[in-house]
Parts: C-alpha cells; sequence; structure tokens
C-alpha cells in the first residue's frame, strides 16, 4: 500500500525504540499519529509539518530530546497534539493558530522546557502522590468496628425471632401454618435422606431376612 493512503497509525504502548524516522512526514494525508507510551529518543522530526491534514498528534510517555519544532504550529488543521513526559527543552512553540487552542498540560512531564503556560493559566501539573500518614487517618475513617457490627448483628437476630414468636403466640391460625410446614419440612428433608443416602449392609440383610 503507497504511503499516501495511511490514514492513519497508531503505534501506543509497545516498546519501540530508536528514533521516528523522518520519512514519517511523507505519509500524503494521514490525519492521525499516536506514538505514546513507548521508547522513542532523538528529535522530532521536522517533516511531520509536511502532513497539513494531521488532526492528532500524540507523542507524549516517551524519551523524546530537543526542542519541538517551531514548523507544527503551521498545522492548521491540529486539534489534538501531546508531547507530555519526555525530556524536550527549549521553548514551547508560540500559541499561535491550533497552539492557540492547547492546554499546557500537553507539555507537562518536560522539565527543561519553558514558557509553556500562558499568561492566564493558573494550573500545575499534577504530581505522583505517595501514601502518607493522612491517607491512613483518611482510610481510618472508613474502618467498621466489628464488635459493633456483630452487636448489632446479633440484637437483630433476637428481634426477629422474639417477633416471630410473638406473632405465633397471639395468632392461632399463624401458629398452625407454622407448625404445619415445620413439619413438611422435616418429613421432605427424612425421605430425602433415605431415598439418596446409602442404607448400611446390615440393614439390608435384615431387611431381606425379614
Amino acid at each position: 500500500m503507497p504511503l499516501y493512503l495511511i490514514n492513519g497509525l497508531d503505534f501506543s504502548s509497545n516498546n519501540f525504540t530508536g528514533e521516528i524516522p523522518p520519512q514519517i512526514g511523507h505519509l500524503g494525508d494521514t490525519n492521525t499519529l499516536n506514538f505514546s507510551y513507548n521508547l522513542f529518543t532523538g528529535h522530532i522530526p521536522t517533516t511531520i509539518a509536511n502532513l497539513s491534514q494531521i488532526e492528532s498528534l500524540d507523542l507524549s510517555h516517551n524519551d523524546l530530546s530537543g526542542v519541538i519544532p517551531t514548523q507544527l504550529t503551521e498545522l492548521n488543521s491540529l486539534s489534538s497534539f501531546n508531547v507530555a513526559y519526555n525530556n524536550l527543552s527549549g521553548r514551547c512553540p508560540k500559541r499561535i493558530g491550533q497552539f492557540a487552542t492547547f492546554n499546557e498540560d500537553i507539555y507537562w512531564g518536560n522539565p527543561l522546557l519553558v514558557n509553556c503556560t500562558s499568561s492566564q493559566s493558573t494550573r500545575k501539573p499534577p504530581v505522583k502522590q505517595t501514601p502518607t500518614d493522612d491517607d491512613d487517618n483518611d482510610e481510618d475513617g472508613c474502618y467498621i468496628d466489628m464488635g459493633s457490627f456483630y452487636a448489632s448483628s446479633g440484637v437483630s437476630f433476637v428481634m426477629v425471632l422474639l417477633t416471630i414468636a410473638s406473632v405465633l403466640y397471639i395468632n392461632p391460625y399463624w401458629r398452625q401454618v407454622w407448625f404445619y410446614y415445620v413439619g413438611v419440612t422435616i418429613t421432605t428433608c427424612y425421605y430425602f435422606v433415605v431415598d439418596h443416602l446409602p442404607v448400611p449392609t446390615r440393614y439390608k440383610v435384615w431387611e431381606l431376612r425379614v
């Protein structure tokens, strides 16, 4: 298949290494490139700016270095762009064209990049949090006291039994129905055991003699 017929490439979440080949700019009308979560190194190819129809470019979570090509600001169809968590350096592209619509989080994880935030922005990059004593205290707030749980369960069980006993004592009809179903259940269980459990040999011999 000719390269210019490829509409998109998704190589995300692999273990690809090495540099992104500059020939990537020969993909013609490609509208999607996703190389995220790999081990790519080297610079971002300036030839990507040749992809005039590209709409989504994701190079995040790699080991890319160098500057972000300023030629990328000429991509008027680019609606999604992400180079977060690499080793990029230098100045971020000017906030012109499509780059004026992007948030600064597309650059997070590149401590050597400068001038990546807008003057109005107060957002800060997310920090990976580790468990602390405060977190343990918060979890203790949701802890269930098993002693109280068992006590309340026992009290509830006793209350149910007392309620049933009171109803049966007061209402003769329900008492009669209760004992009827208890008797039916016992009889059913008895015959089930007799029909399905093996009878000892000595009982079989005795039955034959009789």
